[in-house]
């Protein structure tokens, strides 16, 4: 029995249909889907009575309804009363973390296994998608490794329903600042990679880019010791040969930052953006805007885990901590830094990843216009996304359509009908 090659199947189906008079999958006739909302955001604007044509997984004409004509043969699915958007970009998130007051974080990078940690995060992928969410920072696998490249690779194999990832894989941290810690005696996983100097740095580096990194993140401060505040942990020098040996290879850094020195650092050295920035000075702000450096600032998780000590909002005085952050943003704001959305989800339950939106209009006054734009448009362009975040000819079909106006009420974010990734609907 002859056992024919790969090449050789592929020729005999192709021949097979053009004998048959079929296409061949290059020549396929293209897919074309009209949505008809009541109005379009295209990630800066609102405008009723627009109409979105989609042509297989891109954006093929966006305009007024009477304007534009479907082909022959699309598919139109009526959306009356809803507003179409595009997807939505998480900033800040860890997919194989689940909420603190669920199971401390120390439990969950020494005690889960790495299978129940993997089964939990396709679970987490799923909601994150059916919230609205087509695209997510993932920053950090948290003591899983490189799980999160598996989880990506999964998602984008159409293995699993979830948004489109860009994956931190392990993070760098210097030695003894993270955790979790025992005692002295005990040397436990870490929660990140552990490296030093310049040897060190650029292996730790290029090892986390070569099994699938798209990000490299940095703990630029960090606790040294329980009941420490955190303080800088690596040198300028460090930080910069990091950046250096990341974007030679066309991936941006991130760094998690909280302490003025550790942020100053942190944006001379050029990263992308700072997760965070609790105790934040209006004198590194406005560094950060003149290094164009954006700022991740994260309220949500501080708020949850403020919560899970025991604090009452709405009825208890605010702990110091949120104090503080209230100072920062205020600070952040009078500089004209740019604001990356991202809720630091994984402290919170995914799905609930609209929560940092809320609390930034609500707790801290930013216009519900501008964390609108933050969560499509503006993270796209802060993230180097330029095929998404915005509803243009050419773009990513990724698209959502919600109840009643978000430029004038963000929780009708909450509100998702449709969900459109890559032309396909994965929600309705």
């Amino acid at each position: 029995m002859r056992i024919l090659g790969a090449s050789a199947i592929l020729l005999l189906v192709v021949s097979s249909q053009l004998a048959l008079g079929q296409s061949t999958p290059s020549t396929l006739p293209p897919t074309s889907l009209l949505l008809r909302p009541a109005a379009v955001f295209d990630g800066e604007t609102l405008h009723a009575g627009w109409v979105v044509l989609i042509e297989n997984d891109k954006i093929k004409a966006v305009g007024p309804s009477a304007q534009l004509t479907a082909p022959a043969g699309a598919r139109t699915l009526e959306l009356p009363g809803l507003t179409l958007l595009p997807g939505l970009i998480e900033g800040h998130s860890h997919m194989l973390l689940h909420p603190y007051n669920e199971t401390p974080w120390n439990d969950q990078v020494l005690l889960e296994s790495s299978a129940l940690r993997v089964a939990r995060a396709t679970a987490h992928a799923r909601r994150t998608l059916e919230a609205g969410f087509t695209t997510a920072r993932d920053l950090g696998s948290e003591g899983a490794g490189y799980a999160d490249v598996g989880l990506k690779q999964a998602i984008d194999q159409g293995l699993i329903p979830g948004p489109r990832l860009l994956v931190a894989t392990r993070a760098l941290v210097a030695t003894g600042s993270y955790g979790p810690k025992l005692s002295a005696e005990v040397d436990v996983p870490q929660g990140a990679q552990e490296a030093d100097g310049v040897d060190g740095i650029i292996r730790a580096v290029r090892e986390q880019i070569g099994k699938g990194a798209d990000i490299i993140k940095v703990y630029a401060d960090y606790r040294w010791g329980a009941g420490e505040p955190s303080r800088p942990t690596f040198s300028q020098e460090e930080l910069t040969l990091i950046v250096q040996t990341a974007r030679s290879t066309g991936r941006p850094v991130v760094a998690h930052a909280s302490t003025p020195e550790g942020m100053r650092r942190a944006a001379l050295a050029g990263v992308q953006t700072i997760e965070h920035g609790d105790a934040g000075t209006l004198e590194v702000f406005k560094l950060m805007k003149q290094r164009g450096v954006a700022l991740c600032p994260t309220v949500a998780a501080g708020d949850a885990i403020s919560q899970y000590r025991g604090w009452r909002k709405g009825q208890d005085p605010e702990p110091e901590r949120l104090v503080q952050k209230r100072l920062s943003m205020k600070a952040a704001k009078q500089s004209g830094v740019e604001l990356a959305i991202g809720g630091d989800v994984g402290v919170f339950t995914h799905g609930d990843n609209l929560r940092e939106a809320e609390q930034l209009i609500q707790d801290f006054g930013l216009p519900t216009l501008q964390v609108l734009r933050g969560l499509t448009s503006t993270n796209a362009r802060l993230f180097q996304l330029p095929d998404r975040g915005r509803i243009q000819p050419g773009l990513l079909a990724d698209l959502i359509a919600v109840s009643g106006d978000p430029t004038q009420d963000i929780k009708a974010l909450r509100q998702v009908r449709l969900v459109v990734k890559g032309g396909v609907i994965v929600k309705q």
